[in-house]
């Protein structure tokens, strides 16, 4: 089944929220690709290095918590 990379760059923009650290810094422990293209559209800092985190932008936070909310919120649940 073909995967849709929107998708996966919504659901790994979220997760990347529950890593917070330092402020604005996140675990990249996420696929490269999804990484690299949340970067291309100005949600994280540049992937690539050795630092085990990026920053999350202003834009990118508060995506991602709207998507943290939308995908597994508890009020979701019947």
């Amino acid at each position: 089944m073909p995967l849709d990379p929107d998708r996966i760059d919504d659901a790994v923009l979220a997760l990347l929220l529950l890593g917070l650290h330092d402020g604005d810094r996140v675990w990249k422990s996420f696929d490269w690709e999804a990484l690299n293209r949340l970067h291309a559209r100005g949600l994280i800092s540049n992937p690539v290095g050795k630092a085990q985190s990026v920053v999350i932008t202003a834009q990118g936070k508060e995506q991602a918590q709207a998507l943290l909310d939308a995908l597994f919120g508890a009020e979701r649940r019947p």
